[in-house]
């Protein structure tokens, strides 16, 4: 009679492969079954701000089709870093996602000294919400167009003072854009906030601002403010008779203020599709829809790595923004 033997190296890596292919196994059921708890949406803003009332409309869609319950935990601080990093460390498991703002895009160019890269460590999932600025001056500022701002700005540099919500915001930085391209020189004026940017404004302390349609639109409708134009690619159909930026002869401005859905690096392929598919089952919904009517907004389908791209040039944009205002990295 014949006895084989196998060397204890041998029985060891045979152990170790059975030991992986279970492991891959539990690892694809456990995906398989996603979600299979309650899941942490991350927002790096304080609670009741446009970021989390996007992130809870979308909660609540998401929890209506898995039947598992999406939590909004709110993490603010550090210009959004820590719930940003907090989501950048995490398990690539689908159970800690991030819902942030267009900042997400700003916050390569404004911090140097981040402890995660904002762009290599996350894992673009889905856009869910695109609103654009609106330009908005003082109504008894001369101007009644884009060009004669421009005009004015020209014949008085320095001297024309625009107000932001502070250094690095949206809203700041699409002023130094239309700086750059319309070859003009206006004071940025910073205020804590956009309210007090707005309240300035109306009160005469500056002449012109940029900001979304939902802080501005009542005091357009009002005759506090007067519209000029518009920073989307098209014409927006709450204000149909505003022309947009480049009808204005600024044909490369194009600004908007979006919020997206991010995940940890190497999120899994199939937990990427789940959050992908919730998230545009959710946009297709009559409640979703009425909630980007409310808030101005709109958002089409989105893969994601559809979103990737449009994310790759929001940051190009922004950078560009950056360097034109001046700012140094922090």
């Amino acid at each position: 009679m014949t006895t084989s033997f196998q060397s204890p190296g041998i029985a060891q890596a045979i152990l170790l492969a059975a030991a992986t292919a279970l492991g891959g196994g539990a690892a694809a059921a456990a995906q398989a079954e996603f979600p299979a708890r309650p899941v942490r949406l991350v927002n790096p803003y304080t609670p009741g701000g446009s970021v989390d009332l996007v992130g809870r409309a979308l909660a609540a869609g998401v929890t209506e089709i898995w039947g598992r319950q999406v939590i909004v935990d709110n993490r603010p601080g550090a210009g959004t870093t820590i719930g940003t990093e907090l989501v950048a460390r995490a398990e690539p498991d689908g159970y800690t996602m991030l819902i942030n703002s267009s900042a997400i895009a700003i916050m390569p160019s404004m911090y140097k000294s981040l402890r995660f890269d904002p762009v290599a460590d996350l894992t673009p999932v889905a856009l869910v919400g695109v609103t654009p600025l609106l330009m908005v001056v003082n109504p008894n500022f001369e101007a009644k167009s884009v060009q004669e701002v421009i005009k004015l700005a020209k014949a008085r540099p320095g001297k024309i003072p625009a107000a932001t919500s502070g250094v690095g915001s949206t809203n700041h930085l699409a002023l130094e854009l239309f700086k750059h391209m319309a070859g003009v020189d206006l004071i940025a004026v910073p205020y804590k906030g956009g309210n007090p940017a707005i309240a300035g404004l109306m009160g005469g302390q500056t002449m012109v601002h940029f900001n979304v349609p939902g802080n501005v639109i009542a005091h357009i409708k009002a005759g506090k403010l007067r519209a000029l134009a518009v920073t989307s690619a098209k014409r927006v159909p709450y204000l149909p008779d505003l022309p947009t930026m480049k009808e204005s002869g600024i044909p490369d401005l194009e600004a908007s203020v979006w919020y997206g859905v991010h995940g940890p690096d190497k999120l899994p392929p199939a937990i990427l599709k789940a959050w992908s598919d919730a998230i545009n089952q959710y946009l297709k919904t009559p409640k979703a829809q009425e909630h980007l009517r409310r808030t101005y907004m709109h958002v089409d389908p989105n893969t994601p790595a559809e979103y990737a791209q449009f994310y790759k040039r929001e940051v190009e944009r922004w950078a560009m923004a950056v360097k034109a205002a001046g700012i140094e990295p922090q």
